[in-house]
């Protein structure tokens, strides 16, 4: 028992330090220190964002033109090609008989045309003298003449086909663009207009499918109703797009086609931007078809509006609203209407608020109105590219 008394002893002297009286707690420490900046005014566009879709304005489909054996396939797969390269080769010794062939039959037929004009000649000759030739042996001689002449054309539109079929063993790239695999290999056999032995698909230029709502359309519509007394060049519509690992909407293109109706079932119409895709060197093109992109679709023309970075904006029972300091320090709530939310992290004011005014732009939540704070002028803060912190310029 006598070893717990030292123990005890203790507990009650830590006991009676917690139990002993509290400094007063400084609940006047002055105006909250606030954050402030001035709206950035600058020219801003509005746009409409969608999922696009890369696709290619060429797409082809390679088969043989003639029946045979594949003997070269002279190109890497997968690679950027030009029209005109040569891609499969097809066994041509059965054609190149049949093409040598007929160009034997062509010499036959000029020899019998020969022949049968020296006889028609003569027999002419003969006919000057009465009674030497009858007019039906005349016409036997000029019949003869007619139908030698009549093979040799015929000779010669084989011995064209024949040239065509031999011509069509050597498989060439009608575009340029990318090439896919082989479908058909060494030592098979391709049948003609049946066998599929490749594909290949233009890359440059290069189309953006996306699908809008009948409200961007009717805006875009009447931006060009509005512009037709202005330049060609300035009445191209923008579309801007981003890869799915890029930030922002850094590549630009040029809208080039509406579809011809909407679908009812879903509401919306098919729009189609055109965009330059050189490939650098022998590298192949960046973008590729059925690749998906981001895309940034302005509605409207360039317009000046006031600017916050989003974090001021608060929501109160779905209204937005800010904290504006007024001349003598205190806190005002502020109505204002919101619109869209810039790359930069910045989103556009309609109205409620006015160009040089304080507003509150970090911790809204910590101020109420009608407080009184001290206000802390900064820039504009916004948000990069890549996330990191910045002021507005």
């Amino acid at each position: 028992m006598l070893r717990f008394i030292p123990v005890l002893a203790l507990f009650l002297v830590f006991l009676s330090l917690g139990c002993a009286p509290q400094p007063p707690i400084k609940t006047d420490s002055g105006p909250l220190p606030v954050q402030v900046s001035s709206p950035v005014e600058r020219q801003v566009v509005d746009a409409a964002f969608f999922t696009g879709r890369f696709d290619s304005p060429n797409q082809v489909e390679l088969r043989p033109r003639v029946t045979g054996y594949i003997m070269k396939t002279p190109f890497k797969e997968g690679e950027q090609i030009a029209k005109g390269a040569l891609l499969f080769e097809i066994d041509k010794r059965p054609y190149k008989a049949k093409l040598d062939d007929a160009v034997g039959q062509v010499k036959l037929y000029e020899a019998k045309v020969r022949l049968s004009i020296a006889d028609n000649l003569r027999a002419k000759d003969v006919a000057k003298t009465p009674g030497a030739i009858s007019k039906q042996e005349l016409d036997k001689y000029q019949a003869q003449e007619e139908e030698s002449k009549a093979a040799l054309e015929a000779s010669k539109a084989s011995l064209e086909v024949h040239k065509l079929n031999l011509d069509f063993c050597s498989v060439t790239s009608p575009i340029d663009g990318i090439i896919s695999r082989y479908y058909v290999t060494l030592g098979n056999l391709a049948n003609q207009d049946n066998t599929l032995l490749t594909t290949i698909v233009s890359s440059d230029p290069i189309y953006i499918y996306f699908d809008t709502d009948e409200r961007t359309v009717l805006t875009m519509l009447r931006q060009l109703q509005t512009g037709i007394s202005r330049p060609k060049s300035e009445m191209v519509l923008p579309v801007f797009f981003g890869l799915a690992d890029e930030k922002g909407f850094p590549h630009k293109g040029d809208l080039n086609f509406v579809d011809n109706r909407f679908d009812t079932q879903t509401g919306t119409v098919t729009l189609r931007a055109v965009v330059q895709n050189a490939p650098a060197g022998n590298k192949r093109s960046l973008y590729n078809p059925g690749m998906f992109c981001r895309v940034k679709f302005p509605t409207r023309a360039p317009r000046l509006a006031l600017l916050l970075i989003d974090r001021a904006v608060g929501t109160d029972q779905g209204l937005k609203f800010v904290y504006v300091v007024d001349g003598s320090n205190k806190v005002e709530y502020r109505r204002v209407t919101a619109g869209a939310l810039q790359e930069d992290g910045l989103r556009v004011i309609e109205d409620g608020i006015k160009p040089g005014e304080n507003l509150i732009v970090s911790g809204i939540h910590l101020v109420k109105p009608g407080q009184t704070v001290k206000p802390e002028p900064i820039a504009m803060p916004v948000s990069g590219p890549l996330g990191e912190n910045k002021a507005a310029k």
